[in-house]
């Protein structure tokens, strides 16, 4: 098969949420842009929606099967250049610290397994290409506990993300490679699905609206505004930072 010679915004988690917001984005600014999703029904209804802005390419991958997983790194080993990455894949259920069971603990830790080898696959394919640029999609709740929220599995997976992004900043940056990442906090996305019925999901998020100093909480487009900042070149001195996009919630609660 023939690869393309242009390089390629790859987001892991972009047929929905902070991912597919930052696909249209990229798509807007004249990208061609690769998203990875574990749904066929949500990366054709990507497809149908984003296609007309540019090139889209779909992959679908369970993060949680080690063997798709494995075929997605040897894929993107052997792609075209990768130029940028975004690792907005996520899940999000609160659940109190002794109800925690070893499988949902795993929910967690799975997918953080899988993102850091992804991750490493397409830092392999930017030093073959002369490098690139990765933002991480972490959270608010890495830096600070919410009570109503019990979420230590998920903080503790978000952390970690937080701290591979600043070693990854200091190991790739002699391959021209910039590793950063965004602290959202109440952001409206399909993650909270996995607790809050869709009916219920704008009255419940509104209850949140005053937990921000800014005064609501956010919208996708509010992070992947700055999603697509630190992937550009206008972000180019800015290199293992963990951006607060949060409504002003680590400043200060109302």
């Amino acid at each position: 098969m023939t690869q393309p010679t242009q390089s390629y915004s790859l987001i892991i988690g972009g047929s929905s949420g902070i991912g597919y917001a930052t696909a249209k984005q990229l798509l807007e600014q004249g990208k061609a842009v690769i998203i990875v999703g574990r749904s066929k029904q949500k990366l054709a209804d990507a497809k149908q929606q984003l296609s007309d802005l540019g090139e889209l390419i779909t992959w679908q991958c369970d993060l949680y099967q080690a063997e798709q997983v494995s075929q997605l790194q040897q894929t993107i080993a052997d792609y075209a250049p990768i130029n940028q990455l975004v690792n907005a894949a996520g899940y999000f259920k609160p659940t109190a610290f002794l109800e925690h069971s070893e499988s949902d603990y795993l929910q967690y830790m799975l997918l953080n397994q899988a993102l850091f080898f992804i991750t490493q696959a397409v830092a392999q394919n930017m030093i073959k290409h002369q490098g690139g640029s990765i933002v991480n999609i972490g959270s608010m709740w890495a830096h600070q506990a919410v009570k109503a929220t019990p979420s230590s599995a998920y903080s503790m997976a978000k952390a970690g993300l937080h701290a591979l992004t600043q070693h990854l900043a200091m190991e790739l940056a002699e391959y021209n490679i910039r590793v950063n990442a965004v602290a959202p906090a109440v952001v409206k996305t399909p993650i909270y699905q996995a607790f809050i019925e869709p009916e219920a999901l704008d009255e419940s998020l509104a209850g949140f609206d005053g937990f921000h100093p800014i005064g609501r909480i956010g919208q996708v487009v509010d992070v992947a505004n700055t999603v697509s900042f630190l992937l550009s070149d206008k972000a180019d001195w800015v290199t293992g930072a963990v951006w607060d996009v949060d409504g002003g919630v680590m400043a200060g609660r109302n």
